[in-house]
């Protein structure tokens, strides 16, 4: 992945920590405090094309991988991350449309899109959130739409809007999908109206659209009759990767903050980042932001490779991303302590708040922490109870050598369902037993070669948990609760197979082929499997720490390969 383009993003943005700066932190606590759309923001994205990154070429756009788009994304959401739904709203729409819509109807959105528009989105209503079976918006048989759609992402403002509709009486082949061009709609059969404000992301668009009797025109259905839930459920798996993005940008600004604190505030003669609770503390958040990092990346880059195993790889990404997001903004708000509650008064004030406020919605702005495991738990078994599979190694390269080339995206060929064995957890056995091998030349390595052993055992006894999952008498939840460890147990066998590819360069700021940020990974993802406090490992976290404070110091993003940041003039006093 070119690094290339990030840097030019951050280069136009400018120093975030600029007060006068239009894109930078305090102009995003003002925007927040007055409930305010980036306007000014996008604006500046879309004349710098920031809006085409995830458009494929034969739409006019400027997509290359989506590696490269998470990074550009997270570059500008660490800003602010209120900068997506002005910007990238339209993604599960035009991935809709690259799966089922017509010629026509794809030129519609590109042209759309091109100008800077808006293509939205509406699938969930207020009734029933997540149980998309039980919506009630239909389609009738003679073309007329009724029924209120909602958390419409820039539903006030988009020029047009793919709507999943009931055209049947139940189960998924129940909906099909229609695309309106707005600019045409008789008045009286659209309704626009905000939704229900949020706490984070605050001045973002999300609207209601209320259609009554509204005369779908001719040529507007896209696809089959009954294949619109299905290219919806399809397309949110590259959703879940640029949501991604949002909480990386977040977690970056997050964790800057408590270092920049840490780094100067004194207890006693000793800065914080030397004291042992705080540091134990920046040690989990350093840990969590690592293992956040590359659950993305890889997962950024898998969806080039293996897309058939996204119905799974997808959320359980998410899961891991999320997840560890929000337990990082919280510790950096423990070592921040009184600092992180402040509005006003000190350099930052107020920006710390948002930062959660906003976490805690990006969390759930595809599917909530619940609907997102249950989306593959009925999945893990089939990936976990089939036995050993062969992996291909060159696939496996593809997605895990950061210097390897990617295949083009085609988004055809995701699936609803994952068929045939997880490829990273296939493939984990014999990685782990040559990782294994080469850490042993290190006696200082052998904690980090336990976790791998470690990891390589939880893995193996995942087919036996899914099975007592399914038995007779088993708890209601204890396969969403499998869901859950395979996701954690998945993003470790990941940071191998990263590690493994990539022991010639240097990652995160350390030297090639170093261990350290390997075993805080493994340590923190380990103890999240298992449900205990990551605490509890220790000083395996603590090279995670050392990593980020080096990416700091150099001005770099907190991620895999160097990004380097536009200027932060920060104050050391």
């Amino acid at each position: 992945m070119s690094v290339r383009h990030a840097e030019e993003l951050e280069a136009l943005l400018g120093d975030p920590a600029d007060a006068a700066n239009p894109y930078g932190f305090a102009a995003a606590v003002g925007r927040d405090e007055r409930d305010e759309f980036p306007a000014e923001f996008c604006a500046e994205l879309a004349r710098a094309g920031f809006h085409l990154n995830y458009l494929p070429k034969e739409w006019g756009g400027t997509f290359e991988a989506f590696d490269r788009s998470l990074t550009l994304v997270r570059s500008a959401a660490r800003r602010d991350v209120n900068i997506m739904p002005g910007t990238m709203f339209s993604i599960i729409a035009a991935t809709c449309l690259q799966l089922h819509g017509s010629v026509e109807q794809q030129q519609l959105a590109a042209e759309v899109l091109r100008g800077g528009g808006a293509v939205g989105f509406a699938l969930t209503e207020s009734a029933h959130g997540s149980d998309l079976l039980a919506n009630e918006v239909a389609l009738s048989a003679d073309g007329v739409l009724d029924g209120e759609k909602w958390m419409v992402g820039l539903g006030l403002r988009c020029e047009a809007v793919y709507v999943v509709a009931r055209t049947g009486a139940r189960g998924p082949g129940a909906f099909s999908a229609v695309l309106l061009d707005l600019r045409d709609v008789p008045a009286g059969q659209l309704e626009r109206l905000p939704a229900a404000a949020t706490n984070g992301m605050r001045g973002i668009d999300l609207a209601r659209l209320r259609f009554t009797g509204l005369r779908v025109p001719d040529g507007a259905r896209v696809g089959r009759e009954g294949e619109g839930l299905e290219a919806a459920v399809k397309a949110q798996q590259a959703v879940r990767l640029m949501s991604m993005a949002g909480s990386l940008g977040i977690a970056d600004s997050a964790v800057r903050i408590a270092l920049d604190f840490a780094a100067v505030r004194k207890v006693g003669r000793a800065v914080l980042a030397s004291s042992p609770w705080p540091r134990r503390e920046l040690s989990v958040a350093a840990a969590a932001l690592l293992a956040a990092d590359v659950s993305a990346l890889t997962a950024a880059r898998g969806v080039h490779v293996v897309p058939e195993a996204f119905s799974v790889w997808a959320p359980a990404a998410k899961h891991v991303v999320a997840e560890s997001c929000e337990e990082l903004v919280r510790r950096a708000g423990a070592v921040l302590a009184t600092r992180s509650v402040l509005r006003e008064g000190e350099r930052g004030a107020g920006l710390f708040q948002k930062l959660q406020r906003d976490t805690a919605v990006v969390r759930v702005i595809d599917a909530s922490t619940l609907a997102n495991l249950k989306s593959y738990a009925g999945q893990v078994p089939t990936l976990t109870e089939g036995g050993a599979a062969a992996a291909d190694p060159e696939a496996l390269s593809a997605v895990f050598a950061l210097d390897a080339g990617l295949p083009a995206y085609e988004p055809e060929r995701l699936d609803m369902f994952a068929r045939g064995a997880d490829p990273v957890l296939a493939a984990l056995p014999d990685a782990a037993a040559e990782v294994s091998a080469a850490l042993a030349a290190d006696p200082s390595a052998a904690p980090v070669a336990a976790l791998v052993e470690e990891l390589a055992a939880a893995v193996a006894g995942l087919g036996g948990l899914t099975r007592a999952a399914r038995g007779p008498g088993a708890d209601p939840n204890a396969l969403v609760d499998a869901a859950e460890r395979y996701a954690w147990l998945h993003a470790a066998g990941c940071a191998v197979h990263l590690w493994r590819a990539n022991r010639d360069r240097p990652l995160y700021g350390t030297e090639p082929g170093s261990a350290g940020w390997l075993g805080a990974v493994l340590g923190y993802l380990l103890a999240r499997a298992d449900g205990t406090d990551p605490r509890r490992r220790g000083a395996v976290l603590e090279p995670a720490l050392d990593a980020a404070l080096a990416l700091r110091e150099s001005g770099l993003l907190f991620t895999a390969l160097p990004v380097r940041l536009a200027t932060n003039r920060r104050e050391e006093s």
